[in-house]
């Protein structure tokens, strides 16, 4: 099997000038996977080139490939996505993964910035205070998630457990998801990338499936997610994810359509 011109220009694109060492190793794989990542699957769905390189940043990140990863940011930048815009994928991993797995990609990521010239610290982009963190977060998770929603896990929250939902109000929202420079539905994205990519939090997946929906995102986008991370994360995580937009978001019926 010979790699396709689509998958040669599309890798090219993102790497260039790179000559693959795998491929001189086990050819019959990388025929195989950039034929199916770099061709069919790049020819799936929607997504612009920015939102696919930031969801798969974020898929590695939760998915702990370190090495993927700074492969992968380097195609990014090269290809468009900003100093700005890979830092807050990577602190937007923070209250979903856990700073202890997000650690190792914090530095890779200022290793790769640093080696392309970059500046550190880079502006801060934080819109929140110690005063209005909570306040502002509770706005922002209202907004995602739904006032009813979020009054009702306050209200439902047994009195010892009520600290959590404040953190996840003040710290997940006010703290990380405030930020400026992404926009909420691109936020919401990543959070979905992450969570499908981190396997047995179905739970959370379906509420950010409707928390997707909510802000303005729809089922083929959520797809064209899941579809361009299927080559990284393999089948059965993609399965369970596409099991559960199936019954948050299900496909039109096409017997109803005119």
């Amino acid at each position: 099997m010979a790699i396709t011109e689509a998958a040669r220009n599309n890798h090219a694109e993102l790497f260039p000038g790179h000559i693959s060492t795998l491929l001189q190793t086990d050819p019959e794989l990388i025929e195989v996977f950039d034929n199916f990542a770099f061709d069919e699957v790049r020819q799936y769905g929607g997504l612009n080139t920015r939102t696919r390189l930031m969801v798969q940043l974020a898929s590695t990140i939760a998915s702990q490939a370190l090495a993927e990863y700074r492969v992968m940011l380097g195609a990014a930048l090269t290809v468009g996505v900003s100093p700005v815009d890979a830092k807050e994928v990577v602190y937007q991993a923070v209250p979903y993964v856990g700073m202890s797995k997000v650690f190792d990609f914090l530095h890779a990521t200022n290793d790769v910035l640093t080696e392309r010239g970059i500046s550190l610290p880079l502006e801060g982009r934080a819109t929140t205070t110690a005063e209005d963190r909570l306040a502002k977060g509770l706005a922002k998770q209202k907004e995602i998630v739904g006032a009813d929603a979020v009054d009702g896990m306050y209200e439902t929250a047994a009195p010892d457990e009520v600290h959590i939902q404040r953190y996840l109000s003040a710290n997940c929202f006010g703290d990380y998801v405030t930020r400026s420079v992404l926009d909420t539905p691109t936020r919401e994205l990543l959070t979905f990338a992450m969570l499908v990519s981190l396997g047995g939090c179905e739970p959370q997946v379906k509420g950010h499936t409707m928390a997707n929906l909510r802000v303005g995102n729809t089922r083929a986008d959520l797809l064209a997610v899941l579809t361009h991370l299927l080559p990284f994360i393999g089948y059965p995580r993609t399965l369970n994810a596409l099991r559960v937009l199936n019954e948050s978001a299900p496909a039109a019926d096409p017997s109803t359509q005119s």
